[in-house]
């Protein structure tokens, strides 16, 4: 469990997703997780992982125990998380303590409380006991060769109710030892001036190095954590992803992003700013949450470009519509087509595609007419890339590219007297100059559908055997007719190494979900490179 950085340690990036940021409501880590977690955020970069709270609860004990053995840490140091010893005892005979220790992490951080009301009400103790168990815990800890970080936990509440009080936490737990107090928004109740006011002041009036922890209740936490920077900080604490109790905590990636492209602070080692969004899309992965598509940085959405008026400025320079390469943190631009879209944003589509449109001003209006046209139907083109390249190509090529012709399909839904369904689909269709009828049974007529497509075509497309339908959205558009309604369907598709979106709009759910189907299948052919039928 060793670790070797060739950052200096004048600014620490420190990450309690295994901890605080566990706490969100829907996840819920194996031990198992929490290593694959450490080992995408050691090779990160991070210089501090908090790996959990050992003695309090199995998994984390166990957590600490596979961790020395089973992960090499390159870059980052395991951080066992505890609390300062029990009111009236002392920290060499305090079981949680000693848990600490045993734990073998070479950092510990310790959780304190700094507001006066919380020491008299919640530990049941006086101010000044409070003090002496940070002075004995971090004593204690230094003694047996720990270096010791100290939380001050609900600290911005506290200045505000005893700002004396408050500020002699601070300098109990440097005197004491302390490397670092972070001063912590367990509320996350304040604004980026009053934070950058208070670490002004208490670092003035105590001398201590201090940390930033906050949490995300005011949607601040990002900026708060960079305004503590900027009052003298040199130690923030964040989430991957902002995980993290009620709305979150601080986000890693843009305050990493940020201290390094905005501030110039060198927190990573080198070349490991570019996979930020590899290593945000990884974490969101093992704790089984979707990532958000608008994160700063790391979404799909965050260089994405739909407006005509943008397009137009980005195709004469790139920068003149983002705030910074997305590159430099592995991301990409992407140009999104829909009825906004101009003449810009189909030749930079139609580039990102590799479909040379040769300055072809005509053939490239017609392109933003279809789209137009057929985005008032209720098409949506920025959902669908797939669909859009289908359509772009066929504009290109002066016809659509045809791997087989459907004579005719339909869906059957059988409803019987026990209560059961029964979801039957034909389908009739030419493919290399056969006639193929299949029949297929599914769990729903757009399933049965994909089956008879499947047994249409796979004996002449057998590439077709790796694509899975990963997923289907289907939105109802406003009524034209009394009860009348247009249904627009998005699948989403795979082939293993990628996915890609298909659209389909009709007036029921099934013809839309045909529509989506068949640029499915004709997409995943492309891709597969094959040869269009004659």
């Amino acid at each position: 469990m060793t670790a070797s950085s060739e950052l200096d340690d004048s600014f620490h990036v420190f990450d309690t997703t295994l901890r605080d940021g566990a706490q969100r409501e829907g996840i819920n880590l194996t031990v198992a997780d929490k290593l694959a977690i450490a080992r995408h955020l050691d090779d990160y970069g991070v210089g501090f992982i908090e790996g959990g709270w050992p003695g309090a609860n199995p998994r984390d004990t166990e957590f600490f125990a596979r961790a020395r053995t089973e992960i090499d840490f390159r870059h980052a140091r395991l951080v066992a998380f505890g609390s300062t010893r029990r009111a009236g005892a002392k920290a060499a005979e305090d079981p949680q303590v000693k848990a600490l220790l045993d734990s073998g992490a070479e950092v510990i951080c310790l959780v304190a409380k700094s507001h006066d009301r919380h020491v008299e009400l919640a530990l049941r103790t006086t101010l000044d006991e409070n003090l002496e168990m940070i002075r004995d815990t971090v004593s204690h800890l230094r003694e047996q060769g720990r270096r010791v970080f100290l939380d001050c936990e609900h600290f911005f509440d506290g200045y505000r109710a005893n700002p004396e009080y408050a500020k002699a936490v601070v300098r109990t737990a440097a005197e004491a030892g302390a490397d670092v107090v972070i001063l912590c928004d367990t509320n996350g109740g304040m604004l980026p001036a009053q934070i950058s006011a208070v670490v002004a002041t208490v670092l003035a009036d105590t001398g201590a190095r201090l940390g930033i922890h906050a949490q995300d209740d005011t949607g601040c936490a990002v900026a708060n954590t960079l305004a503590a920077v900027d009052a003298g900080a040199t130690h923030v604490q964040c989430t991957a992803n902002g995980y993290g109790e009620r709305v979150g905590n601080a986000n890693l990636f843009p305050v990493v992003a940020a201290l390094e492209l905005k501030y110039g602070k060198k927190v990573l080692p080198e070349g490991r700013l570019r996979e930020t969004t590899r290593i945000s899309h990884a974490i969101a992965e093992v704790v089984n949450l979707t990532p958000s598509t608008h994160q700063p940085y790391v979404g799909v959405s965050a260089f994405a470009h739909k407006a005509g008026l943008h397009a137009s400025a980005i195709k004469v320079d790139p920068d003149l519509y983002q705030h910074t390469d997305p590159a430099l943190v592995g991301n990409t631009m992407r140009m999104l087509v829909s009825d906004m879209a101009g003449r810009a944003s189909i030749e930079l589509k139609g580039k990102e595609l590799g479909i040379d449109l040769g300055g072809d001003r005509e053939l490239v209006g017609r392109v933003v007419e279809r789209v137009k046209e057929r985005e008032l139907k209720g098409y949506t083109y920025e959902a669908a890339d797939a669909s859009f390249e289908l359509l772009l190509r066929a504009e290109v090529a002066g016809s659509r590219l045809t791997y087989f012709s459907v004579e005719s399909w339909r869906a059957i839904v059988e409803d019987r007297p026990d209560g059961t369904h029964a979801n039957e689909a034909t389908v009739k269709l030419w493919a290399k100059g056969e006639r193929i009828v299949a029949t297929a049974e599914g769990n729903g007529p757009v399933n049965a559908l994909d089956r008879a497509l499947r047994v249409a075509l796979e004996r002449i497309y057998p590439q077709l055997a790796k694509l899975e339908l990963v997923d289907y959205k289907v939105r109802i558009l406003e009524g034209v007719h009394g009860t009348q309604s247009t249904t627009r369907v998005l699948i989403n598709t795979s082939d293993g190494s990628g996915e890609w979106s298909t659209v389909g709009v009709a007036e029921n759910v099934i013809a839309a979900s045909w529509q989506a189907l068949e640029d499915a299948y004709t997409y995943g052919l492309l891709r597969a490179g094959v040869v269009p039928a004659e």
